[in-house]
């Protein structure tokens, strides 16, 4: 094995090593990764709130036992795997090992160390995205047409990933032609690789049609509840936040692309990242919906500070620019990952205090971070829902309706009973069984409200069985509610909700 892939094969140990240890054991999966465990057991070609690919990973986890180990590994394995295409990407753009060392650590310790923790499709869109800037600049080079129908099954399975990358052909479309690289327009295997790329999603595209385009309606929610709140400003700042250990080589990429002559040919990719980011910024994207971009300028910025810290005085810069992104990164792991202890948090709150990790959406101050809270009380809920849905199955059918996707996707994550809980939010609304009749209703709220009155009116009994007690979780005081002996057929009212729901796309 040559020195440096050694090397290299030592930076992906350390990267899984890091994602195992930066979640402290008292933390449980996060809620979103629930909602994209389950799609596992309801395999489709499309979901309301993603793509399928994610679903493939979660069948395979689920195959393996659907442990935390596993749920864990895959993310990890798409950020290791990013820093390997960058690698290669450096060695295809004649870069030295300093390059490849100095990338690397920029990508070790930077935010995709909080992109990987959880298992959701970021993880491998921006591996995805990586690799498709790869495979550009292999072509550029080469000029293999292999090479554009390999670029054509990367954007497809990226579609099938997440819609998002769908930004960089609207970004790097227009620099292609605003260079001399315009002539990859006038190869027709260019356009076999788009007609590949159409054969990939097609099954996507059927499902989106088949269902109504729930896709609109999602992002058209997207816009109004969370888009709309974007701060431009805010967006500006993460971008100097995400890789911060490197930023300085992210502008040397910039400079390198414009004034660089090996570069020259390479010149579309300063005028794609100009275009895609004004695209993101013009619809307020989220901040970490970037993160795709920048592993592969970190590569360009790297290949050119080897070459010009090469000779003389500036050799010596080398160790410092490689201890850079290694001396940013202490400070952030103390208060930026889930590694202590609720506990500690809230006994030491100034320290995350004062960066403003401790105000939530609701503009408050609370003992942990949002994000933090949200992997907490899950188990709680799953094992008081499971005793109180063992009572009452003795006395027939019982159905676990819950009020957000978190919540029933840890029911059926952690339960022991087999249950299979639902939601009129996200994908548990084409998840509801409405074959057979229910004798009892387990409800999980939010808020307790007027449950016991307004739905006990159709049961026989109705007590509230317990609530999350965890005082650091986000869902501490959601509430079960449990009601016994129905006295109507409640498919009827739960199949109205239903149709309302859906009507709204």
């Amino acid at each position: 094995m040559k020195k440096s892939y050694l090397i290299l094969l030592l930076f992906i140990i350390a990267k899984f090593v890091l994602q195992y240890v930066l979640i402290s054991p008292e933390y449980e999966l996060q809620r979103d990764e629930y909602l994209h465990l389950d799609q596992a057991n309801h395999l489709a070609w499309g979901y309301l709130s993603v793509p399928p690919v994610s679903s493939w990973f979660a069948w395979l986890i689920k195959i393996l036992g659907n442990s935390v180990f596993w749920v864990k590994f895959f993310p990890a394995l798409f950020g290791a795997l990013t820093m390997v295409v960058v690698w290669k990407a450096i060695e295809e753009l004649k870069g030295d090992l300093f390059a490849c060392l100095l990338a690397s650590f920029g990508l070790l310790f930077s935010a995709l160390l909080r992109l990987n923790m959880l298992y959701q499709p970021n993880s491998l869109d921006v591996l995805l995205w990586t690799f498709f800037f790869y495979i550009l600049i292999k072509y550029v080079n080469t000029e293999k047409v292999k090479w554009l129908y390999l670029a054509g099954i990367a954007f497809g399975i990226g579609i099938l990933n997440k819609y998002n990358i769908v930004f960089l052909a609207l970004g790097f479309i227009p620099a292609l032609l605003i260079t001399k690289q315009r002539r990859i327009f006038t190869n027709p295997h260019l356009y076999g690789a788009v007609f590949l790329v159409l054969i990939i999603v097609s099954p996507n595209l059927f499902w989106q049609y088949n269902n109504g385009f729930p896709v609109i309606h999602h992002m058209k929610e997207l816009s109004e509840t969370q888009l709309v709140n974007v701060d431009r400003f805010d967006f500006f700042k993460a971008q100097l936040l995400f890789f911060i250990g490197v930023t300085f080589v992210i502008l040397f990429a910039f400079y390198s692309l414009l004034f660089y002559k090996p570069f020259e040919k390479f010149r579309f990719f300063f005028w794609g990242y100009v275009i895609t980011m004004g695209l993101f910024i013009f619809f307020k994207a989220k901040n970490y919906y970037v993160i795709g971009l920048y592993p592969i300028y970190i590569g360009f910025g790297s290949v050119y500070l080897g070459n010009i810290l090469k000779n003389g005085w500036k050799r010596f810069l080398k160790p410092v620019c490689i201890l850079h992104p290694i001396v940013l990164f202490l400070p952030i792991y103390n208060i930026s990952f889930p590694n202590k202890s609720p506990e500690f948090i809230a006994s030491h709150k100034e320290s995350y205090k004062k960066f403003g990790l401790l105000r939530w959406e609701d503009g408050k101050d609370h003992p942990l971070p949002q994000d933090f809270a949200d992997m907490l009380g899950w188990k709680e809920l799953a094992q008081k829902v499971d005793k109180e849905y063992s009572r009452l199955s003795k006395s027939g059918n019982t159905l676990v309706l819950c009020d957000n996707y978190g919540q029933a996707g840890a029911i059926n994550y952690y339960s022991t009973k087999g249950i299979k809980a639902v939601s009129f939010n996200a994908d548990y609304i084409n998840w509801f069984d409405l074959s057979k009749k229910y004798k009892n209703l387990i409800r999980v709220k939010d808020r307790p409200e007027d449950e016991l009155q307004e739905t006990g009116a159709f049961f026989e009994n109705s007590v509230i069985a317990g609530s999350v007690t965890n005082q650091f979780a986000r869902e501490k005081g959601t509430t079960i509610f449990s009601f016994e002996n129905a006295k109507i057929d409640i498919r009827k009212r739960i199949q109205d909700e239903i149709d309302e729901v859906k009507g709204a796309y």
